[in-house]
């Protein structure tokens, strides 16, 4: 899955862009949070965290070798739901990284199963490596400030508040990462083990764009849950062979279907276990 590195990138790009209000953002600070808070409470990018909940829970994820957020299901739980005279930064930021999770996650599982590389360790190893190397192409610069907003905001947090001792932790950790990446920066066109410097240049394009058409859909008030399903598979911008350069497809080609409100997705939490790295 992407790393902060990669996650601090892309808002760092939506901001540069574009006007955050274009965007429904009315708080840049807190929406780079957001797009951190996701991974609090996983296990190992915080590992000073107050407690434990599961992947598949603050994803709202299945179980699968590389698993693919359901970004659509929480729109429907904790965007569409806040109410039009409050403040939304905290789970818009945390909706992006969901989003931006489902598509490296989807391109990654289309990808390896076309080169014929079979799912376990050695290639979840092999995966997680590509994306740290990725990460570190980065000159990123995006630390969270702990102002009363954002610690008012991850107290409301519909999905599971974020306490405060936990948001200084967070920002901690994001302080370390942003740091290495200074100390560690990848210059150049990096060797992959896995994966490729096409891959991953066109899915961040793919990426960033899905993040720009859904986040104005959203502030125009149209409906963004087209993005980001675990029931709808489009067809990958990324092509097998590291000699082609496939055209990125429109993110309005993927499909649209309703969201399904049964879905089995626990949304308790359990704050012994860890979830999937």
């Amino acid at each position: 899955m992407p790393s902060w590195n990669i996650h601090t990138a892309h808002v760092e790009k939506l901001l540069a862009d574009a006007e955050p209000a274009c965007m429904g953002i009315a708080d840049p600070n807190v929406f780079l949070f957001g797009n951190l808070a996701p991974d609090v409470y996983v296990g190992y990018v915080v590992p000073d965290a107050s407690r434990r909940i599961e992947y598949k829970v603050t994803h709202l994820a299945r179980p699968e070798f590389i698993p693919k957020p359901n970004a659509a299901l929480f729109y429907e739980r904790h965007v569409r739901t806040v109410p039009a005279n409050a403040s939304a930064d905290l789970v818009l930021g945390a909706w992006a990284h969901l989003l931006a999770d489902h598509y490296y996650n989807r391109r990654t599982t289309e990808y390896i199963a076309r080169i014929g590389v079979a799912p376990g360790e050695q290639t979840r190893i092999r995966k997680q490596g590509d994306f740290d190397v990725f990460g570190r192409t980065f000159a990123i610069r995006g630390v969270p400030r702990p102002t009363e907003e954002l610690v008012a905001q991850c107290a409301a947090f519909s999905q599971y508040a974020i306490d405060e001792a936990d948001v200084l932790a967070t920002i901690r950790a994001q302080q370390r990462i942003v740091r290495n990446n200074e100390v560690n920066h990848v210059e150049g066109v990096p060797t992959y083990s896995l994966l490729t410097p096409e891959f991953f240049s066109q899915t961040f394009a793919e990426v960033d764009a899905v993040l720009n058409e859904a986040l104005r859909m959203h502030a125009a008030g149209e409906d963004p849950t087209c993005f980001g399903r675990d029931d709808v598979m489009a067809p990958s911008t990324v092509d097998a062979n590291p000699g082609a350069h496939a055209s990125n497809a429109s993110p309005a080609s993927v499909a649209i279907s309703a969201v399904d409100a049964s879905d089995p997705l626990s949304a308790n939490v359990d704050n012994s276990s860890q979830g999937w790295v």
